[in-house]
């Protein structure tokens, strides 16, 4: 193979670790990557072994040099992306004291409601840009101090899923801004962990890392892990940002107006401006990417394990449909769904299976289907849970433009984006064309790009305008349109509505469970 400059993505999951090594013009030349599971054993309980996380990202790394054969000292670096709001405690060893506490953790949900209602949250959100919630690592230590005393007191650091990747690495806490800022301890305006978040955490910064810039270069890595990983012990690392602000790197949506509309497990809607900015309201986020970036936008829980709770509950024929032909199962549920009219004939899904996070931001939020006859059948429900999920997010655009104004452009990334039906929903139901980059590495790609302009062989993000490679656009239907929009204040009335009685099935559902 020629003498090339190459660069590594990295990308650590909610369920998966990605790693592509690409060429210095943003060209796929070997991927690699592997799962881990989601540990739940109890309803609000969603944990994983940051061990088995490391040696994924050791792994996929390994994968793709051994595939590409390509020589060590043309790697240039490798830069990371990972999904936020993690938590691990640790000893002084750096030994964890607990699994990885993911975003989608909920034991803080009482000690999220005591900050938001009774102690200032919505004047901590402002300066912290990060929604009062659950998901929160400044909840998350919230519930360790009271709950678990025991760990909480022993332990020496509090650290994501990335820090811990590093400090093995390294031998060296530190967390980048982008991670920083979306634990709810971190001022927007000073970059430095804020004095009241830690105060409500019940800690000092010292049981933190020290925040550094997205761009920041680690250097040193230990030979044991270099040649795990087949690189050369001077390989620099970038410390990279979270996985959500890369995509919308990734997918070249930077440009002010251009939304990233992103599902994969989850999901979000995301957007770039140039300064922090916050909700009157608390509905979206606020997140760094560089000291000229920042993301705003919302997150929602409830993306692709919506359709794959569907696949594993209600489509055992149809697996065994797609076996038998030889094609992926979601094929074949979306060539169901495509027999049935926009609207699902009245029939509509609210998604909320693992609560919410934005737009509602509540963690006792639960799925329904409205609406339901006997006329309708399996293929409507699959249509109207596909439709759930984009009326979903499109709730959560629709309180963004009353910050930023309607987009100019809608550029779609994710798992979903395989699917032409889903895609023309989001097109149908945003009412707004939508482009889809043909590459749906967003994340790995965002870190890459962030790597050449942290070593200097960038002068600006934009240089991704020129990696992104072909497109899918998605016209929107206007007679869908029309019928999604009758449909959506519906949607929107009846989870208002319903807010009170999802706290109470909650709790029935949570005394049930625990007997």
């Amino acid at each position: 193979m020629n003498p090339l400059n190459y660069m590594i993505g990295v990308d650590i999951g909610t369920t998966s670790t990605k790693a592509v090594l690409f060429t210095e013009q943003g060209e796929i030349v070997a991927k690699a990557g592997g799962e881990y599971p989601l540990l739940t054993p109890t309803p609000l309980t969603a944990e994983q072994d940051p061990e088995q996380i490391f040696q994924t990202v050791i792994a996929s790394v390994q994968a793709i040099m051994t595939d590409s054969r390509v020589d060590p000292d043309h790697v240039m670096f490798v830069s990371f992306s990972a999904a936020m709001h993690s938590v691990i405690a640790v000893d002084a060893q750096g030994l964890p004291l607990t699994r990885c506490m993911t975003w989608a953790d909920n034991r803080s949900k009482t000690w999220s409601a005591k900050l938001k209602n009774e102690l200032g949250g919505m004047e901590l959100y402002h300066r912290t840009g990060t929604p009062i919630h659950p998901m929160s690592p400044v909840t998350k230590l919230m519930w360790l101090r009271h709950e678990q005393p025991a760990i909480f007191n022993r332990t020496a650091k509090f650290i994501s899923i990335k820090e811990y990747v590093y400090f093995k690495l390294f031998g060296e806490y530190v967390v980048d801004h982008s991670i920083a800022s979306s634990t709810g301890m971190m001022n927007l305006e000073t970059l430095t962990w804020d004095p009241q978040a830690l105060e409500f955490a019940g800690i000092t910064d010292e049981s933190l890392s020290a925040i550094a810039p997205t761009t920041h270069l680690m250097k040193g890595l230990k030979s044991e892990y270099a040649a795990a990983m087949g690189l050369s012990k001077t390989t620099p690392f970038v410390l990279g940002a979270a996985d959500g602000v890369l995509s919308n790197l990734g997918v070249n949506a930077i440009s002010p107006g251009v939304v990233a509309a992103t599902i994969g497990t989850s999901g979000a809607i995301r957007t770039v401006v140039d300064k922090p900015m916050t909700d009157p309201k608390g509905r979206i986020f606020c997140y760094a990417l560089t000291e000229k970036h920042w993301v705003i936008g919302g997150a929602v829980n409830n993306g692709g394990m919506i359709f794959r709770w569907v696949r594993d509950e209600f489509a055992a024929s149809e697996i065994e449909t797609a076996k038998r032909l030889g094609i992926n199962p979601y094929e074949v549920l979306t060539k169901i769904a495509e027999r049935v009219s926009p609207g699902a004939n009245g029939l509509i899904f609210h998604p909320y299976l693992t609560g919410e996070r934005a737009p509602l931001w509540d963690p006792n939020a639960r799925g329904s289907f409205f609406g339901l006859t006997l006329n309708h059948r399996k293929e409507h429900m699959i249509r109207s849970v596909l439709e759930g999920v984009i009326f979903n997010m499109y709730t959560v655009l629709l309180a963004m433009e009353e910050q930023m104004g309607r987009p100019t452009k809608i550029h779609a990334t994710g798992g979903f984006a395989r699917s032409p039906i889903w895609r023309q929903m989001m097109a149908d139901i945003f009412d707004q064309e939508v482009i889809v980059p043909e590459s749906h590495e967003s994340s790995c790609l965002g870190a890459a790009v962030l790597g050449l302009y942290a070593t200097g062989r960038a002068e600006s993000l934009e240089v991704v305008s020129n990696m992104v490679g072909g497109t899918h656009v998605h016209h929107p239907v206007k007679e869908n349109a029309d019928i999604y929009k009758a449909l959506l204040p519906i949607y929107i009335r009846v989870s208002r509505k319903m807010e009170e009685d999802y706290e109470a099935i909650a709790e029935f559902q949570q005394r049930f469970e625990q007997q």
